[in-house]
Order: structure tokens, then C-alpha cells, then sequence
């Protein structure tokens, strides 16, 4: 037997507008641009219309056609409130996908946050938010834990076994790895229940990233092939995690090519083959027995050709703007100010230090793909400034003003 888990991400933040040094103080709204391409309205409904709506169609399809197909998926708190305020449509056909039962939701931070490495008790109330969240929408209490940006050591596995969840997710790099596959289920270093399952990235980031990229060697990427390379395994690895965005098909693979009906194809040829299935991961947690353990003492994430969390931290911009933030835990709290607090949390999303990377070459390209601004300093300016209108609103709070 050998199983598919195919889990996917459901994120957009609050991107911060071209905020400037005259609007602290003066206007508080940090995230508001409907002038700008790059307005948080716009995106959410484009990447409803492009990517949301049409891969739940799909998905809702192969559940209707295969008994044998499941998936998991998170979704960030931040996706969910935009989803409600404007494209609720879109979030009905997430509902309706979880109702059938084979589709499972996956933990993780509210606001898709570093918090863990910075602030403990903070990640702990934002994991909390977000479960609160997922069972008042969905109905469902989460069983498998994914950090922000897959991002995981040994402590964090510790923690969310503790916690008790049965799985918990990360990347399958091959220094952690070693002579080891990702295609396994994993006993992590130092825990007792939880089981570990690790992204098979090659086979991921053949269709996540280079699915319409007609340089590649292997384009184009048909499901033939595709299932072809999965049959050809070893046949003792059990499970092939392929984790990718959900934004993935639709956004970042657009429907003209092809995207959709690589889906489709591959999963009617995937089940044709005696023995092949899907399960969410919990089920492979559960139904698998862990072939090793894996010991990561260091910090890895899904990100750039270091896979560790330099992609947010790397350079001086991106530690003085975390830092700053962090450092403002206690007095934002203690304002009590729930929309302060709000503020403060939505600035926290991973997304804002990525836009401010400043690496080159294929790493650089990929961080300003994803960014809405014009350059790394423009995204640090506009968080500062609104940092700095934090600060005021805190001092106020105090009457220091």
C-alpha cells in the first residue's frame, strides 16, 4: 500500500499599505489600499474567483468520485476573516468540504506567526484563537499541528506533543533526512505519541512551482508521468506527502495551464493502480508505523536554499522590525484595547518580514513574486511607520501623550 497525503494552505494576510511617517499618529488604518492593485479586498476576491472557488470545485469532484480521496488543509484565522468580510461564498465551499468528512483541518497559528520563536505564551493564545475559530466555522477540533511557514525543531515537536496532537508536519530536507526518505512516517526526537511527517519538496515543487515552467527539464509535467514517478518508489515507502499552497492551483498555476485537469487525471490514475490511496494526515498518523526517529535540534522551514528561517530574519531589516514588535508584547496587552491588539497581531504574519528579504538569484525572484510592493525597503518603511503608530496608540492608552 502506499498512500498520497496531500495537505494544503490556506493563507492571505493583511497586507500593510503604503503607510508613511505623516500617518502615524493621524490615521490608524493600517491595511486599508482600495486604490492600490495591491489592496487586501482586491486580492482576496481575485484569489477567491482564480484559485478558492475552482479548486473546491475540484476537489468536491474526486471526493464525489473516489471514495479512497481525502486531503488536509489549514486555514490561517486572517484567510478566514477575509473570506467572511468578501468572499463568504468562498468560505461556504470550505465548509461544504469539510462536511463530507474527508477532509481534514489542520492547527496552526491564528495570525500565521513566528511567535513560537519569540514570544511562547503569545504563540499559545494564538493557537488557541485559531482553534476556537476552526470548531465555531467548521464544527471540527484539529489533531495535526503545522507551524507558521512548516517551520520546526525538536522543542516545538516536544511542545505540540504535549499538547496532544498526533501529528505534526515539516519539510524533508535532506541534511535532517540523511540517507532517510521523506516517503515514511517519522517518530520525532524526544516526544511519546506524536508522529512526524515530512514534505517530499522535489515532488511538491514540481507542480506547486514548476508545473508551467516550459525551462524545465521535465515539462510537461503530465499525470502520466507524474504517477509514473510515484509508482516507481521503492515499494516499501509508504506515504508521499505532497504539501503545497492551495493558491497553487488557480493563482500561481493558472487554469489555462492545465492545472486543474493535471488534478483530476492524476488522482483517477493514482487509484487505478492496485494498492494506491490517499489519507489525510492524521490517518497516515495513525495507520502507519514510524519506520525511524528524526532528531532536529536546529530551526527548518520550507523556505530558500538555507531551509531555515532566514528568509524572515536574514538581514538586520527584518530582526529590527520583529524585534521591535515583540519587544511591544506586554504594553499592547495591557492596553486591553482589543482592536490595538488586533493591529498589533495582524502585523505579526510572517508575510511582512518576507517582503523585506533581500537575498538574490532564484531565492530573491521567488520573495518578489510573492510581494506587492516595489522593493524590500519600501515593505520595511511601511511596517515601521505603522509600528510606530502602534507605539502611539499604546503611549496614549497610558496618557503619556
Amino acid at each position: 500500500m502506499r498512500a498520497i497525503c496531500l495537505y494544503m494552505h490556506v493563507h492571505q494576510p493583511f497586507r500593510v499599505r503604503p503607510y508613511t511617517i505623516f500617518d502615524a499618529s493621524e490615521d490608524h488604518d493600517y491595511f486599508s489600499n482600495p486604490e492600490s492593485q495591491a489592496d487586501n479586498h482586491q486580492i482576496m476576491r481575485k484569489v477567491a474567483e482564480k484559485s478558492y472557488l475552482p479548486t473546491n470545485a475540484a476537489l468536491m469532484e474526486l471526493i464525489k468520485r473516489h471514495p479512497q480521496f481525502k486531503l488536509s488543509l489549514s486555514l490561517s484565522g486572517t484567510v478566514l476573516e477575509q473570506m467572511q468580510l468578501w468572499a463568504p461564498e468562498a468560505l461556504e465551499s470550505f465548509k461544504e468540504l469539510v462536511a463530507t468528512g474527508r477532509v481534514e483541518i489542520v492547527a496552526e497559528t491564528y495570525h500565521h506567526s513566528l511567535a513560537f520563536f519569540y514570544d511562547r505564551e503569545e504563540f499559545e493564545r494564538q493557537v488557541k484563537l485559531h482553534a476556537k475559530t476552526i470548531l465555531h466555522h467548521f464544527g471540527v477540533k484539529p489533531r495535526v499541528f503545522r507551524n507558521t511557514e512548516l517551520s520546526y525543531n525538536n522543542e516545538l515537536a516536544h511542545w505540540a506533543d504535549k499538547a496532544g496532537y498526533k501529528a505534526i508536519i515539516t519539510e524533508g530536507w535532506e541534511p535532517v533526512l540523511g540517507w532517510r526518505s521523506p516517503n515514511y512516517v517519522y517518530r520525532p526526537a524526544f516526544t511519546k505519541q506524536i508522529r512526524l511527517l515530512m514534505k517530499n519538496y522535489q515532488l511538491s515543487d514540481d507542480v506547486a512551482f514548476r508545473f508551467s515552467n516550459r525551462a524545465w527539464s521535465g515539462w510537461p509535467l503530465t499525470a502520466e508521468k507524474y504517477v509514473g514517478w510515484l509508482n516507481d518508489l521503492d515499494a516499501d515507502q509508504t506515504n508521499v506527502n505532497l504539501f503545497m499552497d492551495y493558491e497553487t492551483f488557480g493563482e500561481h498555476q493558472w487554469a489555462e495551464t492545465g492545472i486543474y485537469d493535471f488534478l483530476k487525471h492524476m488522482t483517477d490514475l493514482f487509484l487505478s493502480s492496485k494498492g494506491n490511496t490517499f489519507m489525510t494526515l492524521s490517518e497516515a498518523a495513525k495507520k502507519i508505523k514510524p519506520s525511524d526517529y528524526i532528531d532536529v535540534p536546529q530551526t527548518i522551514t520550507w523556505a530558500d536554499t538555507e531551509r531555515d528561517l532566514s528568509a524572515w530574519v536574514g538581514n538586520s531589516m527584518q530582526r529590527q522590525a520583529i524585534n521591535s514588535m515583540y519587544q511591544l508584547s506586554d504594553e499592547v496587552l495591557a492596553t486591553r484595547d482589543a482592536g490595538l491588539i488586533e493591529d498589533w497581531r495582524r502585523l505579526q504574519a510572517s508575510d511582512h518580514f518576507y517582503y523585506m528579504c533581500t537575498k538574490w538569484f532564484n531565492d530573491g525572484d521567488i520573495h518578489a513574486y510573492f510581494s506587492p510592493y516595489s522593493s524590500p525597503y519600501d515593505a520595511f518603511i511601511y511596517f515601521m511607520n505603522a509600528l510606530r503608530d502602534v507605539k502611539y496608540r499604546v503611549a496614549a492608552s497610558q496618557g503619556k501623550l
